[in-house]
């Protein structure tokens, strides 16, 4: 469920016509539902009622500072992935208890800012990450809590660009190598490894592949706990799928029923790290079409959104809905078209002979579940500026990402001293022709 509906004829944004913030902000923009937000992350909370269970909304998502302060003011932690996502949940307001780090490829400098921040726990994914981070914690004088990653190789049934627990991916520790990992690290001096994780993809629509890592988990908990190591936490990741296209993802309620029946009788804090499934319905991408192209075998909806500000059809064959602005009846005539962007690419491409109604030069529309893997992809791909950002509460919206000035953007770049000269000096020399 969403809060982007048409009222009198027109999409709205909860109380807001798009409209309104297409003329305040200009396009492409994304725009995002306070109280979408609100509704998702609470439906994922009652999923665990009386449970102990605990929410680290996972960062990589959707990483804007508001997005995260909204979540982080219903009692969201915070699932970080780098050093920057660190520092974004600690600006948010997250505190560094309710913050997890985790990560295949973590630096020594990294390491360091999540120890002297304080942080709930660190996700080790490899043992030549647990020998960095017994290092560093030693140079501190510190003992760092840790996790375990281990991958369970369960095929997750989705996309292989976002499948993260079959041997094949370069996530977490082999979980038949676990048990002696886990003992070296209880053997380390300055590192306590306290938690069992795993994260095995992204965009879930099966219950079945959870109900085969959770078991596995569980059986590894119960053999770690028979060597010795006290194990107080399972975190179980996050994955869980939208309806980008039709799909019927699990409702958190079946989803916590399966987490609660195999994990909980463990006697553990259960952590879960859910993306997508908080933000993705909970944003669109508003975007005006500049021409409506008839070729000899296409039409072709020319709009000024591009991929460089939504990557996903181009990277994953992601599918995003799309809806005019302006209500059309429910017996409009629809035609195949082609939805293009503007970038010199053929890859550019959001969708092919989707059934689309007539279109005008100028209308606005909107790609709909675009909350998540949105604008934190975005890039300045054809020197084009990064799009801005609106969160809407209610009747009131904010800009809470300005859209990028081209001074701005070509200020990022430095022309060393070598080509400072004049232009004539700098220019090569070209003979004259005579004639």
């Amino acid at each position: 469920m969403d809060h982007f509906n048409y009222r009198n004829g027109t999409l709205h944004a909860e109380d807001v016509p798009l409209a309104e913030i297409a003329a305040a902000v200009g396009t492409p923009v994304y725009v995002y539902s306070t109280a979408t937000l609100r509704r998702h992350y609470k439906v994922f909370m009652d999923a665990f009622a009386g449970a102990r269970a605990s929410v680290f909304y996972a960062v990589k998502a959707n990483s804007n500072l508001a997005v995260i302060k909204t979540l982080a003011d219903m009692g969201a932690g915070a699932d970080v992935v780098s050093e920057g996502e660190l520092r974004r949940a600690l600006a948010a307001g997250v505190p560094p208890s309710r913050i997890v780090f985790s990560g295949v490829g973590k630096t020594a400098e990294e390491l360091a800012f999540a120890l002297d921040t304080g942080i709930l726990e660190i996700n080790v994914e490899s043992e030549n990450e647990l020998d960095l981070l017994n290092q560093v914690a030693g140079a501190r004088g510190k003992v760092a809590e840790i996790a375990i990653r281990v991958n369970p190789d369960v095929d997750a049934k989705t996309h292989h660009k976002i499948s993260t627990g079959k041997k094949e991916n370069k996530f977490g520790i082999d979980i038949e190598r676990a048990v002696d990992i886990f003992k070296r690290a209880q053997a380390m001096p300055n590192v306590a490894p306290v938690t069992v994780a795993a994260h095995i993809g992204s965009q879930l629509t099966d219950l079945a592949p959870y109900r085969a890592a959770f078991t596995r988990l569980a059986e590894l908990v119960r053999e770690l706990r028979a060597e010795g190591v006290p194990i107080h936490r399972v975190d179980l990741g996050g994955g869980l799928g939208v309806p980008y296209a039709g799909e019927t993802p699990p409702l958190p309620d079946a989803y916590a029923a399966v987490a609660r029946e195999i994990i909980e009788p463990l006697d553990v804090e259960m952590l879960f790290e859910p993306g997508r499934m908080i933000v993705g319905n909970a944003g669109i991408l508003l975007t005006k079409v500049l021409f409506v192209k008839q070729g000899e075998a296409r039409r072709f909806v020319v709009v000024d959104a591009a991929m460089n500000d939504l990557i996903r059809p181009a990277m994953y064959d992601g599918y995003h809905g799309l809806k005019p602005v302006l209500e059309r009846p429910a017996n409009a005539k629809m035609s195949p078209a082609d939805i293009v962007g503007p970038i010199c690419e053929s890859g550019d491409t959001f969708a092919k002979e989707r059934p689309l109604p007539d279109l005008a030069d100028g209308e606005l529309v909107a790609f709909t579940t675009a909350g998540a893997y949105g604008a934190v992809m975005a890039s300045t791909y054809n020197s084009r500026p990064l799009v801005p950002e609106v969160l809407v509460d209610g009747d009131r919206f904010a800009v809470i990402r300005p859209r990028q000035t081209y001074e701005e953007m070509l200020g990022a770049d430095r022309i060393p001293d070598w080509l400072t000269g004049p232009a004539d000096e700098a220019a090569p020399k070209l003979a004259k022709v005579s004639g």
